[in-house]
């Protein structure tokens, strides 16, 4: 697998131009969706996307997004994987060397592999990658973070720079802050506030445990997919504000970042309606806290 590999693959070209548009959130950089998805859709390989998700059972890429971003005044992205393969590295990366709005891109290795080490060192030479995920939320072991060989792999991120997306759901978040415990140095973030139970409008364990988790300073969070944990046809933003509240009031403005979870969201809601209710939300704190949400935050954790 060589980085001359992106150039055949990927799709489109840059015909773009690189969004700038002033906007009233983000800062210096602009508004950052710190978490979207790109893919070309195989029912075998993304069979996740069941029929009651027919809506994204099609391909959504770089120029399915790029109109959406200009609309809501969003200047920069973070593609997150959906596929757990190197195959889907080489995927994303070709899409973000041809898209100057791909800000950064977050794959996925082998933790547990011998060779992960050399698999890290490899993609460092790519200036987009940001940073690693593992869909932990799927294992039947669901304390698989904490094995050895995971760990180890954890433990290497830290040496080329690169992040970790933490994708659970709560009653993974006590195994996540034994894992976070044991690498202070190394930066973490929350996908998606954990997946609470907003349908069942259940809140208090995941309460108690996000209270706890977030008292480690190397743990960030994205506010981002929830309204797919809510009811997809009759949500409103009532359901979700007490979620939103014990994220911002555990971890502060400064570990907490604006992520759309596109075309997934889209289930449920549309982009602009995500984004407008986050930009209503948070329409009554200071600029600088608004900047740091919709931008800054997510631009110092992915150094984009």
């Amino acid at each position: 697998m060589d980085k001359n590999t992106l150039h055949s693959d990927g799709v489109g070209s840059s015909s773009y131009p690189p969004l700038v548009r002033e906007d009233s959130y983000g800062g210096d950089g602009g508004v950052i969706d710190s978490h979207q998805h790109f893919w070309q859709f195989n029912p075998v390989r993304d069979s996740w996307i069941n029929d009651d998700m027919r809506v994204i059972q099609q391909d959504f890429l770089p120029d399915h997004l790029f109109p959406i971003l200009e609309e809501n005044g969003v200047h920069g992205t973070v593609i997150v994987q959906s596929d757990q393969s190197e195959e889907e590295n080489i995927f994303q990366l070709g899409n973000a060397d041809k898209f100057d709005f791909i800000k950064g891109v977050v794959g996925w290795v082998d933790l547990q592999d011998d060779n992960v080490d050399e698999r890290l060192s490899y993609y460092s030479g790519f200036e987009k990658m940001k940073g690693f995920r593992h869909v932990l939320q799927g294992e039947k072991d669901r304390a698989l973070m904490l094995k050895p060989a995971f760990k180890h792999g954890i433990s290497l991120l830290s040496k080329y720079g690169f992040t970790y997306d933490i994708l659970i759901f709560p009653d993974q978040l006590q195994y996540s802050l034994d894992l976070v415990r044991g690498f202070p140095e190394q930066l973490f973030v929350i996908d998606h506030i954990a997946k609470p139970y907003i349908k069942a409008g259940k809140i208090d364990d995941w309460k108690k445990d996000m209270q706890t988790i977030a008292q480690q300073q190397n743990v960030y969070c994205k506010i981002s997919g929830m309204v797919t944990e809510a009811d997809w046809k009759q949500w409103k933003k009532e359901d979700l504000l007490p979620y939103i509240d014990v994220v911002v009031n555990a971890l502060g403005t400064k570990r907490i970042m604006f992520g759309s979870d596109w075309p997934v969201c889209l289930v449920a809601s549309s982009y602009k309606q995500w984004i407008e209710l986050l930009q209503e939300y948070f329409s009554a704190f200071s600029q600088e806290d608004k900047d740091a949400f919709f931008g800054n935050n997510a631009a110092m954790f992915y150094k984009l």
